[in-house]
């Protein structure tokens, strides 16, 4: 078997076993019971041994997750993306809003991309090309795709090392001005983004709204829209953490503006950019200039 993706384990400063730890690690496997079921099948290495669901780890494992072999039946979902960049080992797409990344459905973006992406020619090529991150379902915007290998192991590492910057816009309800950081920790792990407020407005039925730029330097799940909604400046349209009353707005205001990474082959810094979408303009009354 093959090796199909690999996570670094960061320090932990107590030791935690690998299916308490191991949930989401793997764009593939979204999921803890998913993940339970490949350690099960013997799918999954710990320093290129196969793991155990009790197997305990205190920082600087590599956990790889094996081909199961049934890759060549792969069901291609037949959507057009924007593909805003790719050669031969990587690409960036635009991720509409109402697709998941990645799992178990069918119409994913990643079983859009075959269809969208040129195969890799590369020696390491990937059966298909892999999103090297994950976007919520509502959210829009660039996405890192992996075409070899060595791209996403390359990809996985930037991430864990915290190392590829990623710049997103959302607009909030409430008051909140100025710049500054959000703190909240999200599912007890500690999580940090720098805000900087570009536009408010006092909208006629939506009240006080403001257009923020944000930088997270964490990558926990949803950490976004949770540090806003504790900061009592939710997103507007999200409906798992927003104000009930601001929920019928269609769609979640959250649009993943642009992503820095190092081309894992030339080692060249790459900046992709996709604009906001046209629904944000359309809440305020003045251009946005960003």
């Amino acid at each position: 078997m093959t090796i199909k993706e690999t996570h670094i384990v960061p320090p932990q400063t107590i030791p935690i076993r690998l299916s308490d730890y191991a949930g989401g690690i793997f764009e593939s496997i979204p999921s803890r019971k998913g993940m339970k079921k490949a350690i099960q099948r013997n799918l999954v290495q710990v320093n290129g041994k196969m793991a155990q669901t009790g197997t305990f780890l205190k920082g600087g494992e590599v956990i790889s997750l094996l081909e199961s072999g049934t890759t060549a039946s792969k069901k291609i979902f037949e959507q057009q993306l924007d593909v805003l960049y790719e050669d031969n080992h990587c690409a960036v797409i635009n991720k509409p809003a109402g697709l998941l990344t990645s799992g178990n459905r069918f119409r994913t973006v990643e079983n859009a991309l075959p269809f969208n992406l040129k195969k890799s020619k590369a020696m390491d090529a990937l059966p298909y090309p892999r999103p090297a991150h994950r976007l919520d379902f509502p959210t829009t915007g660039v996405l890192l795709v992996a075409k070899t290998r060595t791209a996403l192991t390359h990809f996985k590492q930037q991430f864990e090392a915290q190392t590829i910057p990623k710049t997103y816009f959302a607009v909030v309800s409430g008051t909140l001005t100025g710049k500054g950081e959000l703190l909240t920790a999200v599912d007890s792990k500690s999580a940090r983004a720098r805000y900087v407020v570009i536009q408010v407005e006092v909208h006629p039925y939506l009240g006080d709204i403001a257009l923020v730029q944000l930088i997270p330097t964490t990558g926990r799940r949803h950490q976004l829209r949770v540090q806003l909604a504790d900061n009592e400046t939710p997103i507007l349209g999200d409906k798992d953490y927003g104000r009930k009353d601001l929920q019928k707005v269609k769609g979640l205001f959250l649009h993943a503006f642009e992503i820095r990474f190092e081309h894992p082959e030339s080692g060249e810094h790459i900046a992709t950019r996709q604009p906001l979408p046209r629904k944000f303009q359309k809440l305020f009354s003045a251009q946005i200039s960003l």
